[in-house]
C-alpha cells in the first residue's frame, strides 16, 4: 500500500507539475528514453512517468536522481539560495529595543579612555608587594577569604 502525502496547495501542485515537465523536456533534449533514464536512475519506468508528471509521492531523491543522469543536480543548489522571507524574519530578530538614555552605556571620552587602557606609574619592583596591592586597590587572596562565610554543617533528618 502506497504512503500517502499530505495535499499541496494548487500553486505548489502546479510548481511541481511543471518542475516535472521541464525534467522531461531536459530528458528528450538529450535524446534519452524514459527507460534508459529509468535505469541509469535507480527506479522503475513508473516511478519516473510518475516524476515528469510532478507527482508530489515521488521522493526528492528520485527527482535528484534524474537530475544527475541528466547532468543538472547543480540545479539544486540554487532552491531556497536568496531566501528574501528568511533574511527578513532574522533580521527582524536582530533588531534590539531602543534603549532609554538611562539604561544606555556611555563610550569613555578620548582623554578617559587613555587612562584606562596605560596606567600612569607601575608599580616598582623594589616595592613591597602589599604596599603595592594597597596602593593599586586591589584585594589580597587573605582579604577575599575573609570574606567568604562558612557555612554551617547540613543537618541530618530524623527518621
Amino acid at each position: 500500500m502506497a504512503k500517502k502525502t499530505a495535499p499541496l496547495l494548487p500553486t505548489t501542485d502546479d510548481l511541481l507539475r511543471q518542475f516535472g515537465e521541464r525534467l522531461r523536456l531536459a530528458r528528450q533534449r538529450r535524446r534519452l528514453s524514459a527507460k534508459q533514464v529509468s535505469e541509469r536512475a535507480g527506479m522503475a519506468p513508473l516511478t519516473l512517468r510518475s516524476l515528469e508528471r510532478g507527482g508530489s509521492g515521488v521522493t526528492m531523491g528520485a527527482y535528484l536522481s534524474v537530475m544527475q543522469v541528466l547532468g543538472i543536480e547543480k540545479d539544486l543548489d540554487l532552491l531556497g539560495k536568496a531566501d528574501p522571507m528568511g533574511r527578513e524574519l532574522q533580521d527582524a530578530r536582530l533588531r534590539l529595543p531602543a534603549r532609554t538614555k538611562a539604561t544606555q552605556p556611555t563610550l569613555p571620552t578620548p582623554v578617559e579612555r587613555q587612562t584606562i587602557a596605560k596606567p600612569k606609574t607601575k608599580p616598582k619592583p623594589s616595592e613591597d608587594a602589599q604596599d603595592w596591592i594597597e596602593k593599586s586597590g586591589f584585594a589580597s587572596s587573605e582579604a577575599l577569604a575573609g570574606l567568604i562565610v562558612p557555612l554551617a554543617p547540613p543537618k541530618k533528618k530524623a527518621r
